[in-house]
């Protein structure tokens, strides 16, 4: 098996799995229902993963790390901190948005599963804390936000503060557009550590 049969296969079963953990639940759903869903034999499935519990840690690792790579391409585009944070929640609304099934998984599913399973995805969320707390750091190094900030504190702030709002977007049947959110949410941010 070639290496980009390998990753096609990988691919097509994460995405497979966010379908239905999305449409069934994580607690619910079946790894033959995955199997199923990307065109595969069940066994293919621990060819690439261990288990269940595996697949959701990698998803949330892929798509979170495409979604930093986003960021990361994109706030080279902007001049500085304030930009770039608003590049940020774009991205993020926008991305979330357009991938209800990934938003569901990355919202509902995460907090129903288990403390270990939790901590697991905790790392793969890191490096996008990370990036928001070098905006931070930038912005204060630009003299646009504050310097008595906390970063720690505000980094975890900003992090939540989108996920609410992706959150309760979700909740309340996606009846509203998210992207449309995303001055109220950033304005609100920007005007609270502004120097």
């Amino acid at each position: 098996m070639t290496s980009g049969k390998k990753t096609e296969k990988y691919k097509l079963i994460l995405d497979a799995a966010v379908k239905v953990f999305a449409a069934h639940g994580f607690h619910k759903a079946q790894v033959s229902k995955i199997a199923k869903e990307a065109g595969v034999a069940d066994g293919t499935i621990y060819l690439y993963f261990k288990n269940k519990e595996d697949i959701l840690i990698c998803l949330f690792k892929e798509k979170l790390g495409e979604l930093v790579e986003k960021f990361h391409l994109s706030i080279e585009q902007t001049t500085n901190a304030k930009d770039a944070l608003r590049r940020v929640c774009e991205i993020h609304y926008g991305e979330l948005e357009a991938q209800v099934d990934l938003a569901f998984v990355t919202q509902i599913e995460l907090r129903q599963s288990s403390l270990e399973l939790r901590k697991e995805i905790g790392k793969a969320v890191k490096p996008y804390i990370v990036l928001i707390e070098q905006l931070l750091l930038q912005g204060m190094e630009e003299k646009l936000f504050r310097q008595d900030l906390d970063v720690k504190l505000v980094r975890q702030l900003l992090f939540g503060g989108l996920d609410e709002v992706v959150t309760s977007w979700l909740i309340a049947g996606r009846k509203y557009s998210l992207s449309a959110q995303i001055e109220g949410t950033i304005n609100f941010y920007l005007n609270g550590i502004k120097a």
